[in-house]
């Protein structure tokens, strides 16, 4: 994956040395003079005071014997090129320049009156001091009385200035203050009334719970036989029995009861202690998140504030009085997120070629019915697997239902939604391909991009369309019933990765190496309907987990799940490593998992910015050494619909199939 790294630089224009049309060059502010002509205009200077070179107020006067007068800089510098006078032409040498003595004395009074005509009264009162000027003690007793009033007047002034300054600091903070207090009332309401209806509920399940067990109770004492309940006695039986034993009646037979007894409370007492344990550990999970979970449960109170109808229910909930739509899907989150812990591999398989000693997995999908699922790679062929096979079969090394060899290297693939049979394919070649996996033949090739191809899809609403991504910066829409593209869509960028809106056939989301994703519908490309920024460097997948949530991967270490319909970002996600290789991105409704450089893969719950859990790959081959095992990443991943279960490769070629666990 190649990115650009050198954007186009803003031009600067350089200040350059005034060059006069003798050769010379002098610097147009080299005097306090001529930067007094600037500031005051042409207007109030005589034209006949500038330099005939330079342009400014004449400095250091100099005159020629032919009458003109120059900067003694910008004549001495006009000689060393020239040797006549840049006014009148005549023949003129160094010798014969005389010091300007009159014109220098009137430049001086002249600079002197315009500093006078700026300067202001307290300057001239100073200057006038300074001269000489008498002034008298009355007057000078006066003039200080003025003064030490305006000086009063000042400093209250700017007395009242601070105070007002202080103030409206004291007010802005005591605003933001209440408003911090308004919300964390609100927050504590919310908060009172999720804990009393969740202490309802729960009473409401304890009572149930009791009613059951009174009811299997009564249901099996009626099966049951008088001889079957008497062995079931009570303490008080016991008690009894334990007397019996010492007058040597039945004590075999009661003894043998106490000891089945016995064993049904050890295993009773076993299994709670398990439970006991599954609960501490979802309680330890929820307060390594607690931060997260908190900003995720006020976020839903305050977007979900009103309370659920009946047809708004999940069927599995029983809907109760005061429950609200932001507590029963924080409910949600919170049980889905603390039900899973580690992930555990249930089978693995090398997908090695003996042709090939590369055996990166550049793509790993399932089929329409996550019966079959495909792999390819760098090997230059695609292999088809029955996942029940694999997941069933014991043994390492699986053998492909079907193979089908290609001419280049394979970037990615993409089953039909519709036709079970149908996979396509791109290549580092630039080719499109549709397979027929039952003929092992190829249905249709499309060779029109220039460059390499990185990413295809079928759309999820229209069996016969697709769309590729190349490296030659172009989006190209096909149709399986015509050989040419339907839609050409060029960017300034190289294309990394292209995704089907899964209900719509005329929305796509592009991501390119300018580091945005581009939201297009098809039906005017002429500009996006809107572009996603936020990643820093390339966006090599995109993947949506519903019709309006797209969820991106960078090689920026980090992945970022959008909004479409309000064109807004939900979330940042941190944990892997990938700054350079394509790793791998897979969703499903609940769950964003990614590949990682560190070759491992992470799962990231979507209302959550840390990862749930992380898996690493283990080395196959014991003498490969840590070092050996850092230089794999995970290159493709794959979650079996809305499953558990997730498909993974690296990029030594081992396949593993992880399901989340406890």
């Amino acid at each position: 994956m190649e990115e650009c790294s050198t954007g186009a630089l803003v031009p600067a224009v350089k200040a350059e040395p005034f060059l006069s049309s003798f050769g010379g060059s002098v610097d147009p502010c080299s005097s306090d003079i001529g930067r007094l002509t600037e500031e005051k205009g042409m207007s109030e200077v005589d034209k006949d005071l500038l330099c005939p070179i330079c342009m400014q107020i004449v400095k250091d006067a100099f005159l020629t014997a032919c009458g003109h007068s120059f900067c003694y800089m910008c004549i001495i510098t006009h000689l060393s090129n020239k040797s006549d006078c840049p006014c009148c032409a005549q023949s003129l040498c160094k010798n014969q320049l005389f010091p300007n003595f009159l014109l220098d004395k009137l430049l001086k009074k002249t600079s002197a009156q315009q500093i006078s005509k700026s300067a202001s009264p307290v300057e001239h009162f100073r200057q006038a001091l300074q001269q000489g000027c008498e002034v008298s003690i009355k007057e000078l007793d006066t003039l200080l009385a003025l003064l030490t009033e305006k000086k009063r007047k000042m400093e209250q002034e700017e007395a009242e200035r601070n105070m007002q300054i202080l103030l409206d600091f004291l007010n802005c903070l005591r605003k933001q203050k209440v408003q911090e207090l308004n919300e964390v009332q609100s927050h504590l309401q919310f908060l009172k009334e999720d804990i009393s209806v969740v202490e309802r509920r729960r009473m409401d399940l304890y009572r149930a719970k009791d009613r059951y067990s009174v009811r299997l109770r009564t249901l099996g004492g009626d099966d049951s036989s008088n001889g079957a309940r008497n062995s079931w006695p009570s303490s008080i039986d016991n008690n009894f029995g334990a007397l019996r034993v010492r007058g040597g009646t039945s004590s075999w037979n009661i003894q043998g009861r106490g000891l089945q007894r016995n064993d049904a409370l050890s295993a009773s007492d076993s299994q709670f202690m398990n439970q006991s344990g599954l609960a501490v550990a979802r309680k330890k999970r929820v307060h390594a998140l607690f931060d997260e979970l908190q900003e995720c449960y006020l976020q839903k109170r305050r977007q979900m504030n009103q309370p659920y109808s009946q047809l708004e229910w999940d069927r599995s909930i029983i809907p109760r009085e005061g429950y609200t739509a932001g507590l029963a899907d924080f409910q949600s989150v919170l049980t889905t997120l603390t039900h899973y812990s580690r992930m555990r591999v249930i089978a693995e398989l090398r997908h090695e070629d003996l042709f090939h000693s590369a055996n990166i997995v550049s793509s790993i999908e399932f089929d329409r019915d996550y019966e079959l699922f495909a792999t390819a790679g760098v090997s230059k062929c695609i292999k088809v697997f029955d996942f029940s096979s694999v997941v069933n079969d014991p043994a390492d090394m699986h053998t492909a239902v079907v193979e089908m060899p290609t001419r280049s290297k394979l970037s990615c693939l993409s089953w039909n939604k519709f036709t079970k049979n149908h996979i396509a394919s791109t290549d580092y070649e630039g080719i499109v391909t549709v397979w027929d996996v039952d003929t092992r033949q190829s249905i249709m090739e499309y060779e029109e991009h220039e460059k390499r191809a990185w990413s295809v899809d079928f759309s999820c609403t229209e069996p016969s369309m697709l769309v590729s991504g190349s490296d030659d910066c172009k989006v190209k829409v096909w149709c399986t019933r015509q050989e040419a593209s339907v839609l050409n869509i060029d960017m300034k960028a190289n294309i990394c990765c292209v995704k089907y809106n899964p209900g719509s056939s005329n929305c796509i989301a592009v991501g390119s190496a300018d580091h945005h994703i581009h939201y297009y519908d098809l039906r005017n490309v002429s500009q996006p309907l809107h572009v996603f920024t936020g990643h820093r460097k390339t966006v090599s997948y995109v993947k949506f987990l519903s019709n309006y949530e797209l969820a991106s991967a960078s090689t920026d270490s980090t992945l970022r799940l959008w909004n479409v319909k309000d064109n807004m970002p939900v979330r940042t996600f941190k944990g892997h490593t990938n700054e350079k290789n394509f790793v791998g991105l897979t969703v499903n409704n609940e769950y964003i998992a990614c590949g990682s450089e560190t070759n491992e893969v992470f799962v990231y719950h979507k209302e959550i910015s840390k990862p749930v859990t992380w898996h690493r790959f283990g080395s196959p081959d014991m003498e490969d050494t840590e070092d050996d095992a850092r230089s794999y990443f995970i290159s493709a991943v794959c979650w079996k619909s809305d499953s558990p279960t997730m498909l993974t490769a690296n990029s030594q070629g081992t396949i593993k199939v992880l399901v989340l666990a406890a």
